[in-house]
């Protein structure tokens, strides 16, 4: 709560008060956890009739937990400050598993801020460690059957403070939710309790734990919401084997741009694409990382709530892409990033779903090597470009940028500045659009490029560069879509389609255009049939949103409670989009168990 008070400043005190009572259920909870170990050392040395006992190791104990627990809040809240969400299971294997990215990301949190609170938590939970705990204790004498009482009461009251009482429902993160604010029920849930917590979930993943009613009630609501009076399209290119070259832009939020978020000068080249090619302007993103933005994109498929798919390549395999149906029709196909492919399984579905062509880091100079990610997009575009002008046609090519990415590095100079991160996020995403100019103006000097579709879509929004939106917010995933390239048909050029979409309807969308079947992609749907239900899904960490028709409304699974809705006043329609929701989460979950 200090570290996050600006956000803190409309919210009446006594509602922020009430957080510390709120936290006292999970926060004894996990105090009962660490005591384990020293209460049932303590009851053996209780039960076997010693009279005084050396416990200087609880101390060391005691450090043990003070530098863990300390190091964990700080993490705690770098990462709530990226990601909207606590420490959690995915936060943990991401820095296991990728500890060179995880550094990456974390370069543009407060170090000095970081440091400080770090060092106040160690400081002081050292001191009342060596102030307030003894080296030795005495025991009372006492009768056997006394101290078996004592030491069953004592065990049972530690068992009910770990359980949250005598109730039927035993603890868990919602008891710890009281707000319409969803920042003070994050500071009120114990951030230790809730990473053990989510370590444990992440273990079962043969368990839906988003069942809201029937299942095939579920399944029946979802597909009920692909049907389609008519399967057609409109058709909107010249042929029907164009080359395609999928742009996936990191952290491309919406806010950027001039046509969807008023910002000037940003995205210039964006800008003008969306005017001269078909601008989709109301889709947005299925989740809030890059891995959910990749398979999304590319698959169709959508988030999982805590889980991603991505985190079980076995899974991973079995969800059809864009790429296998391409290769399967004589395209060559090739995936450029300027990152480490590793990241996250990016190489596991690359190399699984029929891409032939990989290039990373790994394929660059050293020298190239200038960003703590990797490669510049400059650089990977240019790389891509060259490639393109020996390659067999067609070919389908999907390039993912990272240079608009944490710490939000740049080989040139900053365009707006870099005084603070959404300077530097401007400048970093203006550098990215240039780049897509200089691109495009050497590809049209190339044969191939009247004969190509270029698709531009984010992976994911941001909150910055307006800083306003939190991760329940619709408008935190709206991201742009365009189709751009001399291959489309003058009468459609400049066209906009504004009825609320999905990135995951890209896979539906560019294979109806190419005339191939995409009925295994039945989690998309085609932007471009009118006949089509206009609705959009997202999901983070344990909360999904849904959209249709320009009602949206999200739902926290936790606090079990609606966070926001923007026709309040339609309590019909507010119903139905909640049961939509949940039926889809509940659905798609149940799909990926059974993968």
């Amino acid at each position: 709560m200090f570290i996050f008070h600006v956000k803190l400043r409309n919210i009446p005190f006594s509602e922020k008060l009430a957080t510390y009572y709120h936290a006292l259920r999970l926060d004894l909870s996990m105090v009962a956890y660490i005591a384990i170990i020293p209460l049932l050392v303590y009851t053996f040395w209780f039960l076997s009739n010693r009279k005084n006992v050396n416990v200087g190791w609880i101390k060391k104990y005691n450090m043990v937990l003070v530098v863990l627990f300390s190091i964990i809040s700080v993490i705690n809240f770098n990462i709530y400050r990226e990601w909207g969400s606590k420490v959690n299971s995915r936060a943990i294997e991401f820095a296991i598993r990728t500890p060179n990215e995880s550094l990456a990301s974390s370069a543009s949190s407060p170090i000095f801020l970081t440091l400080s609170v770090l060092l106040i938590l160690l400081g002081i939970g050292l001191y009342l460690n060596f102030v307030l705990v003894r080296r030795e204790i005495a025991f009372a004498k006492a009768p056997i059957w006394a101290k078996i009482i004592v030491a069953i009461l004592t065990l049972g009251v530690n068992f009910l403070l770990i359980r949250g009482g005598t109730g039927t429902a035993p603890n868990s993160q919602s008891m710890a939710f009281f707000s319409n604010h969803q920042i003070l029920n994050h500071a009120s849930l114990n951030t230790e309790w809730n990473l053990m917590s989510s370590v444990l979930a992440n273990s079962k993943v043969k368990k839906n734990p988003y069942i809201y009613e029937d299942q095939k009630q579920a399944e029946l609501e979802v597909e009920n919401l692909y049907k389609v009076a008519k399967d057609t399209t409109l058709s909107v290119l010249k042929t029907a084997r164009p080359n395609v070259v999928i742009f996936i832009l990191e952290s491309f939020t919406a806010d950027l741009t001039k046509v969807l978020g008023n910002e000037d000068g940003i995205t210039p080249n964006l800008d003008s694409l969306a005017k001269k090619g078909i601008f989709f302007s109301q889709i947005y993103a299925t989740g809030n990382r890059t891995d959910k933005g990749l398979i999304g994109s590319l698959t169709g498929f959508p988030t999982l709530g805590t889980g991603s798919i991505v985190k079980w390549p076995e899974k991973m395999q079995k969800i059809p892409a864009i790429s296998q149906k391409l290769y399967q029709q004589g395209y060559q196909t090739s995936f450029y990033y300027g990152g480490e492919s590793e990241f996250d399984n990016y190489k596991a579905f690359i190399l699984g779903h029929q891409y032939k062509k990989l290039i990373d880091k790994n394929s660059f100079d050293k020298k190239d090597m200038n960003s703590k990610w990797g490669a510049y997009d400059g650089l990977v575009f240019n790389k891509q470009l060259t490639d393109a002008n020996t390659a067999k046609q067609p070919f389908f090519s999907t390039l993912l940028s990272l240079t608009n990415h944490e710490p939000f590095e740049l080989p040139v100079k900053y365009k707006f500045g870099s005084t603070d991160n959404i300077q530097k996020f401007k400048s970093t995403a203006f550098y990215t659009d240039s780049c897509i100019g200089s691109y495009l103006s050497e590809a049209k000097k190339q044969a191939w490029y009247k004969n190509t579709l270029f698709v531009f879509i984010a992976d994911h929004g941001h909150p910055l560069p307006k800083a306003t939106h939190e991760v329940y917010e619709p408008q935190r995933y709206h991201i742009p879509l365009i189709f751009y390239g001399d291959v489309i048909k003058d009468e459609f050029r400049g066209k906009n389609f504004d009825k609320t979409g999905s990135q995951q309807d890209l896979a539906a969308t560019l294979l109806a255009q190419l005339k191939i079947n995409a009925a295994d992609f039945k989690w998309s749907k085609n932007l471009l049939n009118p006949y089509r239900r206009n609705f959009a899904y997202f999901s983070w960490d344990n909360g999904f949103g849904f959209i249709e028709n320009g009602h949206a409304l999200t739902f926290d699974n936790v606090g079990k409670s609606v966070l926001y809705n923007s026709k309040p006043e339609d309590a019909q329609q507010t119903n139905k989009l909640l049961q939509n929701g949940k039926a889809y989460l509940q659905t798609v979950y149940q799909q990926f168990i059974n993968l």
